[in-house]
């Protein structure tokens, strides 16, 4: 399992018993435009520039995380083999993970999520399938910001 440093902005790996003494923020999100991907970071490391990671990197840094994991970032999908492992495994990182915050980038900011007519209620997210996996193994999942 790879995570973003949130100081470095680089990528570490770890072992599932290794991760235990590294705890870490995880940002479940759906996928949109100009996603920041794993061959971005590894050339470079994160440089800034997306809301998504920018605001949980933030946030993570704000409730005393020290790493981050985000799917786009930290899985090589170029190859199959590792593509499937992680799939196999989310729903153990989720379990593991000290904090779970859901990004709503279809969510305009300060709406009122009890509206039955708002966004958030009918955000792209919730229409998931995997969300109900992250939703039954996170500890607590919440907004990290929309767009």
């Amino acid at each position: 399992m790879r995570l973003l440093n949130v100081q470095t902005r680089r990528l570490e790996e770890y072992l599932d018993d290794g991760i235990r003494s590294h705890p870490y923020a995880i940002l479940s999100h759906t996928w949109g435009k100009d996603e920041v991907l794993f061959s971005h970071i590894l050339k470079k490391g994160y440089r800034g520039g997306s809301k998504k990671v920018d605001g949980c990197i933030e946030q993570a840094i704000k409730d005393g995380y020290g790493y981050v994991w985000i799917d786009t970032c930290c899985i090589d999908k170029s190859s199959s083999a590792e593509l499937s492992e992680a799939i196999n495994s989310m729903f153990r990182w989720y379990g593991m993970a000290g904090v779970c915050y859901v990004y709503l980038e279809d969510v305009p900011d300060g709406k009122d999520p009890f509206d039955p007519e708002s966004a958030f209620r009918n955000s792209r997210w919730f229409t998931r399938g995997w969300t109900l996996q992250v939703c039954g193994c996170a500890f607590a999942p919440c907004a990290v910001d929309s767009c």
